[in-house]
């Protein structure tokens, strides 16, 4: 079945058979090379409560501090979340917070050296950070908003390197 699983669907979806079925792509034959991206996450509260994030002041805590290691802790666990990412080595994580006026932009850095990219434990990283920082606001905004989650660079690979 090796043959069948280096096929790409006619549509050029390399987790799907022919037959429309889910595979985990072969990797094996790819170049190892140092691999690196960046994604984004925002959360939206109120001005009130990014004087409590920016000061530790929130009822349940530093929540910048349990969302980076929420954060760093999930890019670990992405090939146990999601189902078609192949395990990897990761070298580096970074998850770093840009406070706004009334939100927060997550940007996680995930670095390893391998035969496929990092994009999904980056995206996993940025949008776990931000789950994180929901659960630590909401006991005083309920009404928060995660949006703009996105892979903001890559670089690395076959399909070389590029910057939204």
């Amino acid at each position: 079945m090796d043959a069948v699983n280096a096929e790409q669907t006619p549509a050029g979806l390399t987790h799907l058979r022919q037959d429309g079925s889910a595979q985990m792509v072969d990797v094996s034959a790819k170049a190892e090379t140092t691999r690196e991206a960046t994604a984004r996450a925002t959360v939206q509260t109120t001005a009130e409560v990014m004087g409590l994030l920016g000061t530790g002041g929130l009822p349940k805590g530093d929540a910048l501090a349990v969302a980076r290691v929420a954060g760093i802790m999930a890019a670990k666990r992405t090939p146990e979340l999601i189902p078609l990412c192949h395990p990897l080595p990761l070298s580096k994580v970074t998850v770093d917070f840009e406070l706004e006026a009334e939100s927060v932009a997550i940007l996680a850095t995930v670095k390893t050296r391998g035969v496929t990219g990092v994009e999904m434990e980056a995206l996993t990283a940025a949008s776990v950070a931000a789950l994180s920082v929901y659960d630590m606001i909401k006991a005083v905004d309920k009404h928060a908003v995660l949006n703009d989650i996105k892979v903001l660079a890559k670089s690395g690979g076959k399909s070389g390197d590029w910057t939204l």
